[in-house]
């Protein structure tokens, strides 16, 4: 091979080319949602149920008898319920769609004498029993949380449901019932009781079962939830981390995310001769991997090949942020996965760094501004800290955090002074004639995770926001000065996304779309800091180190995306704090992330 790296499989991939087609999974999902959509327009509208289309939703799964508005109702809501899960072939919704079909022909036999309605209910359930093997995807991480967000989704949608059932029978009603009234009568037949708004004839008893069942099944799936077999988040065990300490003592020095990797929010799959490790979390049905694999490169294939099992066991999106080239290479040539440059890495050379010269004119004259104005540096390892500091350091990070919730999962550690990180570099800067704060003289933070043994990553950067502007840069000017006397030679800084576009675009001859790109990234910077991260890192001078995702298809990239701003703590979907589990106190699994230390988007 041309980058040395073997393949274990030789000339043919076979089954690590990815996820394998999913064409009967995927047409048997539609299948239920059509159908789910058809019984739920048959419960709803009245026009419907008389129209030409009366004599196929009548025999649908769910049209029984006198209930027929109601059980349409249910069975529609539960098959498009089911829909996501066999899409992604899920046993769990295989086992409940084989149980409801026969249920709703039984019933329909039993209730309607209808042949026609048994023969749909085994076309659709034929299928389903002969590739019973398609459907064997085991259950994703949850917790109890997904109960709350079930009854407030399905009660969401209960209510605008209702709403329109009570609305279409307008010609029915009694009177003129207000907005208000109606919602009163939705609020209230959900619960089973009889609301404010009236209709003449068997309408009434037609609404009141359908909203009835309405909110049961919102109640059902509710307690379903709350009290199925948790099937808890994979974390990084005790013996998981040791041995990744272990890969990282011998090869850590070829990844600056290595260290990374010891997240404790993290899973962690191993080559079969335990010599190679890829880590991952699962955020949405998307199972991601971040940086390249740990450990020897001969054995990385091996923990790639497990990497995608496990994501076919689960039926996840398999997906990796911010691997190096020599990673995305491997990455696909084992799997038949694509690769997409995300950005550039920022690695500054010590023995090549300095103050002087033209280009270095702004650093320069920042730093001497700022130590003009009484400020100090100190750049120790974590293990020549003493536990007061650590701690007081632990608070200040965590005061001067400037978001409400901790960012970062591809390039932060979560954590700062754990005993087992003891290599780890912290850059503090201090103002002695400052008035004494909870914090004392500390006035801004910078730590660094171990590169090997001859480097360290960027990891966080926080200050107080009372301090002079620019503590980021005499941080780093410092760590970069005081590196040679700590055995470090490279630096790696922030995570620029999207470099070489904002580079290119903003140089003269730029084309059209290359510059409409980048006025994209610009405007996206408001939210993102793509463009003032890349401006900040640049002021160093450093080699730009390219990092690519890896996925298996263009149309994941969006859900790739979400999954991935999920991870980072740009878009939080957990409970409000007080309805948090909290996590176990001897092992913290906070984020790391700030201001100008945002280390990937």
């Amino acid at each position: 091979m041309s980058d040395g790296v073997p393949s274990r499989t030789g000339g043919t991939r076979g089954i690590l080319r990815g996820p394998r087609p999913e064409a009967v999974p995927a047409l048997v999902a539609r299948a239920c949602t059509l159908v789910g959509l058809l019984d739920v327009a048959a419960g709803v509208f009245p026009r419907f149920r008389r129209s030409r289309m009366h004599a196929i939703a009548e025999v649908l799964p769910g049209a029984l008898g006198p209930f027929a508005a109601a059980l349409s109702l249910s069975a529609g809501v539960l098959l498009l319920l089911l829909a996501h899960g066999l899409r992604r072939r899920k046993r769990r919704a295989w086992r409940a769609a084989v149980v409801l079909l026969p249920a709703g022909a039984v019933a329909q036999f039993a209730y309607r004498h209808s042949v026609i309605g048994v023969v749909i209910s085994a076309a659709l359930l034929a299928p389903l029993l002969r590739h019973r093997g398609e459907f064997a995807a085991l259950p994703d991480p949850r917790s109890r949380w997904r109960a709350l967000a079930n009854f407030v989704l399905m009660g969401a949608g209960s209510l605008a449901l209702g709403l329109v059932i009570v609305s279409v029978h307008a010609n029915r009603m009694v009177g003129d019932p207000s907005l208000a009234d109606r919602i009163q009568h939705v609020l209230y037949g959900l619960a089973g009781f009889e609301g404010p708004v009236d209709y003449s004839g068997p309408t009434s008893w037609t609404v009141a079962c359908s909203l009835g069942a309405l909110g049961l099944l919102t109640a059902v799936t509710t307690i379903y939830l709350a009290f199925r077999p948790e099937h808890p988040a994979a974390r990084l065990t005790e013996d998981d981390e040791a041995r990744l300490r272990a890969l990282l003592e011998k090869h850590g020095g070829r990844d600056s995310l290595g260290h990374f990797a010891l997240r404790r929010d993290k899973a962690v799959v191993f080559s079969p001769s335990g010599k190679a490790a890829v880590t991952y979390r699962v955020v949405s049905g998307v199972m991601l991997a971040s940086g390249d694999p740990i450990g020897d490169v001969e054995a990385w294939p091996g923990a790639i090949e497990r990497f995608m099992d496990e994501a076919r066991a689960h039926s996840w999106t398999p997906a990796v942020m911010g691997c190096s080239e020599t990673g995305g290479e491997v990455w696909t040539r084992e799997t038949g996965l694509d690769a997409l440059e995300l950005g550039d890495e920022a690695v500054v050379d010590v023995v090549d760094f300095s103050l002087a010269g033209r280009a270095m004119r702004n650093v320069r004259q920042m730093v001497k501004r700022i130590e003009r104005a009484g400020y100090e540096t100190r750049v120790r390892r974590i293990r020549d800290l003493g536990e007061g500091e650590l701690d007081r350091i632990r608070r200040a990070a965590e005061d001067w955090r400037g978001t409400d919730t901790e960012r970062g999962f591809s390039m932060a550690l979560g954590r700062i002074g754990d005993p087992a990180d003891g290599d780890c570099l912290i850059a503090t800067a201090h103002k002695a004639d400052a008035e004494p704060g909870p914090y004392g003289d500390l006035k801004a933070v910078l730590h660094f995770v171990p590169w090997g043994t001859d480097g360290v990553s960027l990891d966080l950067m926080r200050r107080d926001r009372s301090a002079d502007p620019g503590m980021n840069e005499l941080l780093i000017v410092a760590a970069l000065q005081a590196s040679p006397r700590l055995g470090i030679e490279q630096i790696s800084l922030n995570f620029a996304m999207f470099r070489s576009a904002l580079a290119r675009g903003e140089k003269i001859g730029a084309g059209p779309v290359l510059r409409a790109w980048r006025g994209l990234l610009v405007f996206l910077s408001r939210w993102f800091q793509i463009e003032s991260l890349y401006k900040f890192n640049a002021k160093f001078r450093p080699r730009w180190e390219p990092r690519f995702v890896v996925y298996a298809s263009s149309r994941d990239l969006p859900r790739i995306g979400f999954a991935a701003m999920q991870a980072e703590g740009f878009v939080n979907l957990a409970l409000p704090r007080p309805l948090r589990r909290r996590s176990p106190a001897p092992r913290p699994c906070a984020h790391a992330l700030a201001e100008h230390g945002i280390r990937a988007a």
